[in-house]
């Protein structure tokens, strides 16, 4: 089905990422993100973080440090780790600018699909006030056998609400999220407020975005021509 501006009905679901979306905590893990790895024995700046990381899961994590360093990280390897992101949310987390706003207008049915632990999302959106809002409808990465840039996330959120994956928007915040919506079939809303370059985001099937506010009016309008 070919979705186009004045389409009264665009989609039927909006499926959203979790950080950088709703919760700004991007900045604040990559920045953890830099010290964790300096303290392994892997020097890397914030961009290349981004560029490797964002977007992608826990597992995915390690496995990288595991094949750069040529070592294994052992059972309980992050438990000093984990105090430090704890520590930094606590301090310094908070929802991302414009999206209560947003979420308030946003009137299709809205979950959250995201790369994170439900147990991170728990503590990350709970902390900023937003896990009211999307109770029974989140989803995480731990739950299908792919994570992102793959399209098993967000396919397992449409499948387990009723949505065919055509009928779904993904509002994303990184290359990878944006890769797999588009995987998926679903038109991404990519957002650039953050810590990923527009230019990183923009491709077919996405519409490229940097105020929160303006998501529901963007995803009234439907796919472009």
């Amino acid at each position: 089905m070919s979705l186009v501006p004045g389409d009264p009905d665009p989609f039927d679901l909006v499926v959203l990422d979790c950080d950088g979306v709703l919760v700004d905590s991007e900045v604040i893990s990559v920045q953890v993100d830099q010290r964790v790895l300096a303290d392994l024995g892997w020097e890397l700046e914030i961009e290349e973080i981004v560029r490797r990381f964002v977007g992608r899961s826990e597992a995915n994590f390690i496995a990288a440090v595991e094949r750069e360093l040529g070592i294994e990280l052992a059972e309980g390897w992050d438990r000093t780790y984990q105090t430090w992101y704890h520590e930094a949310f606590e301090r310094d987390l908070t929802a991302v600018d414009g999206v209560e706003e947003a979420l308030d207008r946003l009137r299709l049915p809205h979950c959250v699909a995201s790369s994170g632990s439900h147990a991170k999302m728990q503590r990350t959106l709970g902390r900023t006030g937003l896990l009211h809002r999307f109770a029974g409808r989140i989803f995480s990465a731990t739950e299908v056998a792919n994570g992102k840039p793959a399209p098993d996330l967000f396919l397992h959120a449409a499948g387990t609400l009723g949505t065919a994956p055509e009928r779904c928007a993904v509002v994303e915040d990184s290359a990878y999220g944006v890769q797999a919506a588009r995987a998926a079939g679903m038109h991404a809303f990519a957002y650039a407020g953050g810590m990923t370059p527009a230019e990183w985001l923009a491709g077919p099937g996405t519409t490229v975005f940097h105020d929160m506010r303006q998501l529901p009016e963007l995803i009234a309008a439907g796919r472009p021509g």
